[in-house]
């Protein structure tokens, strides 16, 4: 019986040439000869097992597109992707902002231990919670802490599912009308501990996207263009979704317990193009063209086709370990760098990914890696919730292959 999947690809890569092919082995760790299938597969088998909806791949290396292909699931509601197709890219907005502060280090306009309180005054005085009580925070909020999410900062609420309580700081447009209000309230609210002795995955990135506007004089946004969209090219990339750009935005797919379809009225940001409010750890817009080229820049050690966005000492930056075992369930073998996983144990992770790989996911399923050591990099992109934590590591093992048990 044939797979209920529809086997779509776009057209103008419908097969891997010769010349692809050999290109995806040209230099560095080897992909697996078995790669574009085992990329097809793990797409079919997250459509049949309702993980996903529609979704695409896209795959990398020196300088090249050496796969791509969309695989749709034809289900009542659902809509096929095509090359205009725009996802919320949630948290792959992480690294985009972090790019842009390293652009402002490499400008000499702070210093990696500067207090933030030094250029956002509100975070002087921030108090840290200990069981029922408050006391004043030991440790100052260093640039570095937000950079690595080690600052104290959680997400709120911590709870899935129970509503923020009105003094949280958490990302929304239609309560903040920009990001020094969104700070503010952050300031106010106490740490889970003393900055930069511990890690918590949380709201750094919108604070970064504050100090990213005082350091260059800029609103967020507009830094963002001038920075990485404009001279990577990146055009459909944005904090804004105005009618025509709604109109091509993914249907959301989800599947939590009794919630079973697609639906469009699930966005959480509103993506206003008056809102000021643009969060840098979740509120980009972006299509996976566009996104690859982000991607080829890293890969490519700060060079896009020979023009320099970082420095490889500033990529190098990015990759270079704070935390280790951040989630050693949902995680085996990796650490945290600047905001991104960084491959540390291949064993751990069980496939053949080499060290030094990083990457990171968004909220909707919309995964990214890339090894600037091979020049390579990929992404799958779809629009679905629950988060699956297994996408990641198996889209690394369909590139790389299986570690032998031998």
């Amino acid at each position: 019986m044939p797979s209920p999947v529809t086997r779509f690809i776009v057209a103008i890569t419908a097969s891997l040439s010769l010349s692809a092919i050999v290109a995806a082995q040209s230099s560095g760790k080897p992909f697996d000869p078995d790669f574009v299938r085992n990329l097809e597969s793990l797409q079919e088998t997250l459509i049949e097992k309702e993980v996903t909806g529609s979704n695409v791949i896209l795959v990398g290396r020196d300088g090249e597109i050496v796969h791509r292909s969309v695989r749709n699931s034809g289900r009542q509601g659902d809509r096929d992707i095509t090359e205009e197709t725009l996802f919320p890219i949630w948290s792959m907005s992480k690294p985009i902002t972090i790019v842009a502060m390293m652009t402002l280090h490499e400008q000499g306009l702070f210093d990696w231990n500067d207090p933030v309180s030094k250029y956002i005054p509100c975070f002087a005085d921030l108090t840290v919670r200990e069981g029922d009580t408050v006391r004043p925070a030991k440790t100052p909020l260093r640039v570095i802490d937000l950079m690595t999410h080690r600052s104290g900062y959680s997400y709120y609420p911590s709870v899935p599912g129970i509503p923020p309580r009105h003094d949280q700081p958490q990302q929304s447009q239609t309560k903040f009308k920009d990001l020094q209000e969104f700070c503010e309230v952050a300031a106010a609210y106490p740490l889970d501990f003393d900055p930069g002795t511990d890690f918590r995955y949380g709201i750094n990135q919108a604070i970064l996207g504050r100090l990213v506007e005082v350091l260059s004089g800029r609103p967020f946004g507009t830094y963002l263009e001038e920075a990485i969209f404009e001279p990577l090219g990146m055009t459909e990339t944005s904090f804004v979704l105005d009618a025509e750009r709604r109109a091509r935005f993914q249907p959301l797919y989800i599947n939590i317990g009794d919630l079973n379809g697609y639906t469009n009225l699930l966005d959480e940001l509103n993506y206003d193009p008056d809102s000021k409010a643009h969060f840098g750890g979740e509120g980009l817009v972006s299509r996976p063209d566009d996104y690859a080229k982000f991607c080829e820049m890293l890969a490519n050690k700060g060079d896009f086709r020979g023009r320099r966005i970082l420095s490889p000492e500033s990529i190098e930056a990015i990759r270079t370990v704070y935390s280790e075992d951040i989630f050693p369930e949902l995680m085996p073998g990796v650490d945290m760098g600047f905001s991104v996983f960084v491959t540390t144990d291949p064993e751990s992770e069980g496939h053949n990914t080499p060290l030094g790989v990083f990457g990171w996911s968004g909220y909707h399923n919309t995964h990214f890696f890339v090894d600037p050591d091979s020049n390579a990099w990929a992404i799958f992109m779809s629009r679905a919730r629950d988060f699956n934590g297994t996408i990641p590591p198996r889209l690394r093992a369909a590139v790389y292959g299986e570690r032998s048990s031998n």
